[in-house]
């Protein structure tokens, strides 16, 4: 089954110019990017999409951190393209993420950890609607 996912490369992904290698580990796995932008997000946009952790200690930061600068956004398309774009990811810690994932191999910490991938079928299309306003 075709199922649609949301990535964000993350400001430090886009400042240290690795986008190319990212995008390429979700093509080789045949993959198919429906839709990318770039964009710097506003404070709201990017509270609105992390308002599940907006009682967590590191909410302000974390918002701080990815309205300040460029994200890169994704829209990609393939038989369960959740749960694959979330093993090429790696897990959110990157000690804990593969090597070989993207976490595993670009992240420095768990502050600064390069990307974000939907976690369900649903928040995808969630995240799709917020990003893109679909």
């Amino acid at each position: 089954m075709s199922e649609r996912t949301f990535v964000m490369i993350k400001p430090e992904g886009a400042q240290r110019n690795i986008v190319g290698q990212i995008i390429s580990r979700f093509e080789r796995k045949g993959l198919v990017l429906k839709n990318i932008k770039s964009m710097i997000p506003d404070v709201g946009l990017v509270e609105k999409h992390y308002t599940h952790l907006k009682d967590k200690p590191f909410f302000n930061d974390l918002v701080s951190h990815l309205s300040s600068g460029l994200v890169i956004c994704m829209i990609w398309e393939g038989y369960k393209a959740v749960e694959v774009c979330r093993k090429i990811i790696g897990l959110t810690d990157p000690l804990q993420a593969p090597i070989g994932s993207i976490r595993g191999d670009f992240a420095v910490n768990v502050d600064f950890n390069v990307i974000h991938g939907s976690d369900s079928v649903e928040n995808a299309e969630k995240e799709i609607s917020l990003w893109y306003g679909e």
